[in-house]
């Protein structure tokens, strides 16, 4: 064992010194024998271009520049888009119109002639036409008008027609508790209103 290390040191000194008239460092040759160095030297060395390095959180932010827009520029762009679909509504060119209505605590996205199931009891008798007052969305094909968080009541009308009252099926809530004689049943039904959209409308400008 002594003679093996014996001889593996006496070669280490022997290619050492042949490397001793190269102008590469003996210490990135001989890498395996002093790795901290190594990595330290060649962390400090290497410079790679940026197309090289991969684009990490390191390297440059997670998030988008975000780009200050001035009031006055601002006021401009909004002026132009409301220009815009103005000039669409005035030709009735946005196709066919959709909205997303707030009604019976839940959120549907409507359009002209849709059936909506709604569970819960409503005081319109079947025939009453209501209007649906919570929009929160209104759009065509070119546009979108998005509310925060609704759309006034002067800007769009959703109206429907109660087309049927019923019941839903009925359902069984069971409760058993094993080894204790304890059963409890209980059959739930729920209230519910069949709606069909009949129309969407736009006032004839934005202001």
């Amino acid at each position: 064992m002594a003679l093996t290390l014996k001889s593996g040191c006496v070669e280490m000194l022997r290619t050492c010194w042949r490397l001793r008239s190269c102008s590469i460092p003996i210490w990135k040759q001989t890498g395996l024998l002093l790795p901290a160095i190594t990595r330290h030297q060649s962390s400090q060395s290497i410079n790679l271009p940026s197309s090289v390095v991969p684009q990490t959180s390191l390297s440059r932010p997670a998030w988008p520049e975000v780009k200050y827009i001035y009031p006055e520029e601002e006021q401009k762009q909004h002026a132009a888009v409301v220009k815009k679909v103005n000039s669409v509504i005035a030709k009735e060119d946005y196709g066919r119109l959709f909205a997303v209505v707030h009604f019976a605590s839940h959120q549907w996205k409507v359009t002209n002639e849709d059936l909506i199931l709604v569970e819960n009891h409503i005081a319109a008798e079947c025939g009453d036409r209501i209007r649906m007052e919570k929009v929160l969305m209104v759009g065509g094909d070119d546009f979108t008008l998005i509310g925060k968080p609704l759309l006034g009541k002067d800007l769009v009308r959703v109206e429907a027609t109660v087309i049927e009252k019923t019941e839903s099926w009925p359902k069984v809530h069971m409760r058993f508790w094993r080894r204790h004689r304890f059963q409890r049943k209980k059959i739930i039904i729920t209230p519910q209103t069949v709606l069909r959209i009949n129309s969407i409308e736009l006032a004839p400008r934005l202001t």
